[in-house]
């Protein structure tokens, strides 16, 4: 049986082996909960950016801009790291480059992995079956912050990890943990993740419709994956 676990904060990375893994990276709040919603409604492909610099090239190649820092919007770029900023119908059939504090910087240490997914609540089923049909040895990574773990991106991989248990030995008491706090909290998602410390950033930022809505299971029923250096979904 293939093994499912979790790495809570990418400065631990080091202690995964991440070759010939699939490979997972979740930050809620807010980058791969955005980058889910834009494929949902028609962008064709985007390149994740770990520095702000490296977004600001691409944007004079006719890339459009995504991006935060401290959870604020980037200067100049064309739009911020909301999934609100992305269901307009401006992206569709576009490219993006994106640039965001912690979620980017996770991919960006994850590309050795043999497969890279894109997962948030917003695709928690579609995920999970593709994982299913993958079948290989998977590695979720939480993007935390700033090197240190948050509770949101933890119960989301205890979510994932609550829905491969059949099929998945759990590896490592990381992932038993996620999964045990997630069994815990998902009749209160809101509630407890309101009180995290990522939260309380958002709500400075007036942010917290922003969490509601990336806290919804099953919005969306696609699946980004790294494929050379641009993420893409599957056509229908």
């Amino acid at each position: 049986m293939k093994t499912i676990e979790v790495c809570l904060t990418p400065e631990l990375l080091h202690q995964h082996s991440i070759v010939e893994k699939v490979a997972v990276v979740v930050d809620v709040l807010r980058a791969s909960s955005t980058m889910i919603t834009a494929f949902a409604h028609g962008l064709e492909r985007l390149m994740p950016v770990a520095y702000v610099e490296g977004c600001m090239a691409l944007q004079r190649l006719d890339y459009l801009s995504a991006g935060e820092r401290d959870g604020a919007k980037v200067e100049g770029f064309d739009f911020g790291n909301s999934p609100y900023d992305v269901m307009n119908g401006e992206l569709k059939g576009k490219s993006l480059a994106m640039t965001t504090t912690n979620g980017t910087l996770a991919i960006e240490k994850s590309k050795s992995a043999k497969q890279l997914l894109i997962g948030a609540f917003l695709n928690l089923s579609a995920l999970a079956n593709r994982v299913k049909e993958l079948d290989e040895d998977t590695l979720v990574l939480c993007a935390g912050w700033k090197g240190q773990m948050n509770l949101e991106d933890t119960l989301f991989a205890g979510a994932l990890v609550a829905q491969l248990t059949n099929d998945f030995k759990i590896k490592g008491d990381s992932a038993l943990a996620a999964q045990l706090l997630y069994e815990n909290a998902q009749n209160d998602l809101y509630g407890v993740i309101s009180q995290t410390s990522h939260a309380q950033r958002l709500n400075k930022l007036s942010a917290d419709e922003d969490m509601r809505f990336c806290l919804k299971k099953d919005e969306y029923n696609v699946v980004p994956f790294l494929e050379s250096e641009h993420l893409v979904i599957q056509s229908s």
